[in-house]
């Protein structure tokens, strides 16, 4: 990636592209993560390219989900391990989270690969894979119906970062937490999660450990209060009023957005 300049004003996001674009290439990201991923880019525009307030309350109240867990679980699909795998791990070693590969296109070889990449970034185990997806999720369809009777069937908290909307519905209906992050507010994955986080999971998950950080020596009372007083459609109200402000702001200014799609 040495071809984009280091004062490049869209570098980060080059970035980012480019690590999505070779986890294709090496064959674990499906090709569908990459029209996954640029929808969540143009999102990412709208809140700024920086993680909104209502996101920072989404993040904390996540954190205090995962500490006060019985089994908190991490799930993983093929975006998520091309752009964030050491903050995963890291993140789990704080609150103690198990990590799953999950997938919707879900092939032996795309598990092992994820397992690999996981593994690289200083995991020790990782769920999920092979003969592991034994359990079955009631009422889902698709493959990310299979996972680890250890992991998410299992779970009371599971983070999904980059989710679908079908899997986030029927974790829910088997009364578990699940805490979304969605750029998009207008989801069915944000408006079905527990605690849903419109941010950038490169942003997010590090954001997630940093509040766990801070919040871990607190009583499980607290903790389990700090998530009982987050209120999940007002937190998504406020994401969309921070982007019509924002909107507002530069169409007052005179500033359009400019959405280059040739150069980032």
């Amino acid at each position: 990636m040495e071809w984009i300049p280091p004062n490049h004003p869209r570098r980060t996001s080059l970035l980012m592209r480019e690590k999505v674009v070779e986890g294709v290439r090496e064959g674990y990201v499906a090709l569908q993560g990459l029209i996954a991923h640029g929808r969540g880019e143009c999102f990412d525009y709208l809140i700024g390219e920086e993680t909104p307030p209502p996101a920072l309350e989404a993040e904390r109240a996540a954190a205090a989900a995962l500490l006060s867990a019985q089994l908190p679980v991490i799930s993983v699909n093929g975006n998520v391990a091309a752009l964030a795998p050491e903050a995963v791990v890291e993140l789990a070693r704080i609150v103690g989270a198990r990590i799953e590969v999950n997938l919707f296109y879900r092939t032996p070889e795309r598990e092992r690969q994820i397992e690999a990449v996981l593994k690289r970034a200083g995991a020790a185990e990782v769920l999920g894979v092979g003969e592991d997806a034994a359990c079955t999720i009631p009422e889902l369809f698709s493959e990310r119906r299979r996972v680890s009777c250890r992991g998410i069937y299992a779970a009371d908290v599971v983070l999904v970062p980059l989710e679908d909307g079908d899997r986030t519905e029927a974790l829910r209906r088997m009364g578990k937490t699940v805490v979304a992050v969605d750029l998009n507010p207008l989801s069915r994955t944000s408006r079905a999660a527990s605690i849903t986080i419109v941010d950038n999971v490169v942003r997010a998950l590090p954001n997630i450990a940093k509040f766990a950080a801070e919040l871990k020596g607190l009583p499980r009372e607290e903790l389990l209060s700090i998530v009982k007083n987050f209120d999940n459609d007002a937190n998504l109200r406020k994401v969309l009023e921070h982007i019509a402000r924002r909107l507002a702001e530069l169409s007052q200014r005179g500033v359009a957005l400019q959405f280059d799609v040739g150069s980032g």
